[in-house]
């Protein structure tokens, strides 16, 4: 099992637009071939910046679906609504 660590900054007066977005974006990888569980948080001292943590299966799910063409289409609608290009970190548990 691997996590993946998804930081994005949303750009001002863009939240409600981005929270729908993210939410289809979260609903279509539970549907994913892999895909085990995912959250979603807020930084406390920043409203706009969220952090999705989602758990896969192994590093192969999660780039499939990261270079599968659905990921692409509704991130090309979502990264207009961001202030600064997605941070991806992939995790393991030591």
């Amino acid at each position: 099992m691997i996590y993946v660590l998804i930081e994005r900054e949303i750009a001002e007066d863009l939240e409600a637009t981005y929270e729908e977005a993210a939410r289809q974006l979260l609903t279509n990888a539970y549907q994913t071939d892999g895909f085990v569980d995912g959250h979603t948080y807020t930084e406390l001292d920043n409203p706009r910046r969220r952090f999705t943590l989602s758990q896969w299966k192994s590093v192969l799910h999660w780039q499939q679906w990261y270079n599968s063409e659905q990921r692409r289409e509704q991130m090309s609608q979502l990264a207009p609504m961001l202030a600064h290009e997605e941070r991806i970190t992939i995790l393991q548990r030591a």
